[in-house]
């Protein structure tokens, strides 16, 4: 096992790479798709700075159901449409959110959230789960974040 532990002024560029990276050697070969997805939200968990909650949804019965993750309590069932997890996993879109209290709709799962970046995670073109990281500081996610957590989830979509 070896260390995940991002570089002190790491380019985001560079961090996803190594989160990738990661990502690969603790999935690799494992059929066991929970096991993966506990792993990845650990690792999400461990890399990336200034988050408070980072796991998945996994797409159950035609809503968003709990998966592994890593912070506080969450909600447990989240219909499709609502939300920034719904809307990414009704849309199959990236949702990319500054503020989450001006996102119509938004659950608030944990207060101290206030920005959120979703992503969903496709097989053969359909949503098997969103990859959710939420953080207490306004605006923490951009575009660089988004393609790093898009390039995650290209890579789990066979795995989870």
């Amino acid at each position: 096992m070896h260390a995940f532990h991002p570089s002190p002024g790491m380019s985001k560029p560079a961090l996803y790479a190594e989160l990738l990276s990661a990502a690969d050697a603790l999935t690799a070969g494992e059929s066991d798709g929970v096991a993966n997805m506990a792993n990845v939200a650990a690792l999400l968990w461990e890399m990336l700075p200034d988050v408070n909650w980072t796991g998945f949804y996994r797409m159950v019965d035609g809503g968003l159901v709990l998966g592994p993750f890593a912070g506080r309590p969450a909600c447990i069932r989240i219909p499709l449409g609502q939300g920034v997890c719904g809307t990414a996993a009704a849309s199959g879109q990236t949702q990319l959110v500054a503020d989450v209290h001006t996102f119509p709709g938004h659950i608030a799962c944990d207060a101290a959230s206030a920005s959120e970046l979703v992503v969903p995670v496709l097989r053969h073109g359909a949503v098997v789960a969103v990859i959710d990281c939420d953080s207490p500081i306004l605006a923490r996610f951009d575009a660089e974040d988004a393609a790093g957590i898009e390039a995650l989830a290209a890579l789990l979509s066979s795995r989870i």
